[in-house]
């Protein structure tokens, strides 16, 4: 057996070591792997919440992009990595709420092997349709299909706007008919062509095409009305109640990292997320700013599983 003062002595190492990782942590560069391609909407948030936390925590912050599997490559590396703070992930819907049900084999469990730190930024699906339709509302849609399920064919460029076209058709009991695209860019070719009559994708994706005229909003797929579409209705006020997909980002670290770090890193993400220039540039870039604790994290995706697992088991959804 060890002497009482050595015990001591170790006890002390042991309650002591949180003060020393506060006091020190960081002490060197920390690392955000973005599991998707350089340009995308979460890689250029991402970038600019980095820059502007490396000035509050007096630590250069690097991105690595590692896109691939619908971001399951560059989410397995970080649930890999290191719990010590110097490795993070931001996360999304689809990387830790969404793929453990889309595909037959993921690598990592989305709650078990991460510490959430905080919700960065929620974004609506918007319903869209070419600026000349007779289509006026997601109401519209709905009555319109619920007559010829293919007079208002729905392009999806993305997995949660296939999300979306479920929940509608599960919430309002029409055959909606989605026709499947690899990325907005092709869908909205499509629409403007005519080739379908309705499309759902992202506030950014589509804001371009709004500006210019080109296309019109239906709805937002938000519970309440979004300040990144003002004055569009929230398809739930328009006769599809309980109606509600929200795309996120959010910022976790690997399981065991200290709370402590997790706590300095939440405390610097909602200091950012607090300024009124960058919720200007996020609101700019596509997205609601967020923030809150990591229990609010946790919580807000765990639920996120619990809404989506029945719905993409009951449809046969698969990513791969």
């Amino acid at each position: 057996m060890r002497p009482i003062p050595a015990l001591l002595t170790a006890l002390g190492v042991l309650l002591t070591a949180p003060a020393a990782w506060a006091q020190h942590y960081p002490s060197k560069p920390i690392k955000i792997i973005v599991a998707y391609p350089a340009g995308q909407g979460t890689d250029i948030a991402t970038r600019y919440l980095a820059e502007q936390m490396a000035k509050d925590l007096g630590q250069p912050i690097v991105i690595d992009n590692r896109p691939g599997a619908g971001g399951n490559l560059g989410t397995e590396l970080a649930a890999q990595a290191a719990g010590d703070g110097y490795t993070l992930t931001m996360g999304t819907n689809a990387t830790h709420a969404l793929n453990q049900f889309l595909y037959a084999k993921v690598a990592f469990d989305a709650e078990r092997d991460f510490e959430p730190i905080a919700l960065v930024g929620t974004f609506p699906m918007i319903m869209a349709t070419q600026a000349n339709s007779a289509l006026n509302s997601a109401a519209d849609v709905v009555a319109a299909a619920r007559k010829n399920d293919r007079v208002a064919d729905i392009a999806m460029p993305s997995t949660t706007a296939r999300l979306v076209v479920e929940l509608l058709k599960d919430r309002s009991g029409v055959a909606l008919f989605g026709v499947p695209y690899k990325g907005s860019g092709n869908a909205t070719t499509d629409l403007l062509g005519g080739q379908v009559s309705v499309i759902v994708d992202t506030p950014t994706a589509l804001r371009p095409h709004l500006a210019a005229g080109k296309v019109k909003a239906l709805g937002v797929t938000s519970a309440k009305p979004s300040s990144l579409v003002p004055g569009v209705k929230p398809v739930a006020e328009q006769g599809v109640p309980n109606f509600e997909v929200v795309a996120w980002n959010a910022l976790y670290a690997p399981k065991g990292t200290p709370p402590v770090v997790v706590a300095t890193l939440n405390t610097s993400m909602n200091k950012v997320l607090a300024r009124p220039e960058t919720r200007q540039r996020l609101l700019e870039l596509g997205f609601e700013p967020a923030g809150g604790t990591p229990v609010q994290l946790a919580d807000f995706a765990r639920a996120e599983r619990q809404k989506w697992a029945p719905l993409i088991k009951a449809a046969g959804i698969r990513a791969d």
